[in-house]
């Protein structure tokens, strides 16, 4: 069950905690102690009471809760002088100083600047393709182009994307959709190729009544919004390129730690689609290296329940031929591009070209070797406030 308190959530079963909306990486330790003075809803807590729960009564020094406590004030915007929500009551304890409801009960007063669900609709782009795709959250435009993999209605209740999602619609009217071959979409890959799969992206901004307006694109979806906003210049405002690459696995060459296609193809080939299959769960781990049970299980479910063993195999073979390393001189939309350092699907050297070859693109590098972004890493805060900070740029 989430809390929420002050201006901040803490939500114990995806291990998430924002302030103002937005994620911020606390150490285990500092989480647990955070979320049991919540859940104790303003009732005094001893020392005792901390050790025996958050260290589970092992023996721990004055100086090691000080130090937990003042990180958790930190988290929450507090200072050990204000005290306006974590309150120090000397020689007896520790309370939360603020009321605390449960996410359910403040969803019964919503904020009117947000709603909490998607709509979800069709549209048809190329090839005669059905493309499903949904918007939710309020104020400006931000289209999130379609990736390796995606399941509109999976996404909205997974630990791995939910985060992401709900960080990205905070402030901005949030489209999302499936590509073709995949989730909700017409399952056809029948002459796909990158440009099919910009005409996607073109049908769903063009059944939104969408003008202008900034991407947000990761991994394989990266070179798909360089050859969009090649082909629609006056339609994007914007570029945030997350975990991409200029050329495709098959096309360039192997760089130190890079997974090469045959092993790819190799994986799903060997148990797509199977239950409990060990090559799945090894080709998910390579996305998510530090994945949570819960969210490795769920990237599982929603990879083999959003395209079929053939389609996931004929999928990595398209994208891993997609190359934009002509067109990159071209782009003068502003863009950010972000990358973990140890990415185990796209290496690092490929974000790096991508930010060398377009014309003044920031570049940002995250101290992570996940694909996917996980809420849980202390990176993540950093890549959601860059993020943001662009969107605001770019949409003033």
């Amino acid at each position: 069950m989430a809390y929420e308190f002050a201006n901040c959530l803490i939500d114990p079963d995806k291990h998430l905690f924002l302030r103002d909306g937005l994620p911020v990486h606390l150490e285990p330790q500092v989480f647990d102690l955070l979320l049991f003075l919540v859940d104790q809803k303003g009732r005094l807590m001893t020392k005792d009471d901390l050790v025996e729960t958050v260290w589970h009564g092992l023996s721990v020094s004055d100086a090691t809760i000080s130090a937990r406590i003042n990180a958790a004030r930190k988290a929450v915007g507090d200072t050990g002088r204000a005290q306006a929500i974590i309150k120090t009551v000397h020689g007896r304890g520790f309370q939360l100083n603020v009321e605390v409801r449960t996410a359910e009960a403040a969803a019964q007063t919503p904020d009117p600047e947000r709603s909490d669900t998607q709509s979800i609709r069709f549209t048809r782009s190329s090839h005669g393709a059905r493309i499903a795709f949904s918007k939710s959250g309020n104020g400006p435009p931000l289209v999130r182009v379609a990736h390796w993999l995606s399941h509109l209605e999976l996404d909205w209740q997974s630990p791995v994307w939910r985060p992401l999602i709900e960080t990205l619609d905070r402030k901005n009217t949030l489209y999302r959709y499936d590509q073709r071959g995949t989730g909700l979409s017409s399952r056809d890959l029948v002459d796909a190729d990158i440009d099919a799969f910009a005409d996607d992206l073109i049908a769903v901004a063009d059944a939104n009544n969408l003008d202008r307006f900034p991407i947000f694109a990761a991994s394989q979806a990266v070179p798909v919004a360089i050859r969009f906003a090649q082909r629609y210049p006056e339609r994007v405002s914007g570029l945030v390129l997350y975990g991409g690459y200029v050329k495709g696995r098959s096309l360039r060459e192997a760089a130190p730690g890079d997974i090469d296609e045959e092993t790819v193809i190799g994986l799903i080939r060997a148990g797509w689609g199977k239950a409990d299959s060990p090559f799945v769960n090894a080709f998910s781990t390579l996305f998510l290296p530090d994945a949570t049970p819960a969210q490795l299980a769920s990237f599982v479910k929603m990879q083999t329940e959003t395209i079929s063993p053939e389609n996931a195999a004929r999928l990595r073979q398209i994208i891993d031929r997609f190359d934009v390393s002509e067109v990159l001189a071209c782009i003068r939309t502003p863009t950010l591009v972000i990358h973990a350092i140890s990415d185990a699907i796209q290496p690092v050297a490929q974000g790096r070209l991508l930010a060398s070859e377009i014309e003044g693109a920031r570049y940002v590098s995250l101290e992570s070797r996940n694909h996917i972004p996980l809420p849980q890493e202390e990176t993540w805060t950093m890549m959601m406030q860059e993020i943001q900070m662009f969107l605001d740029g770019s949409q003033a």
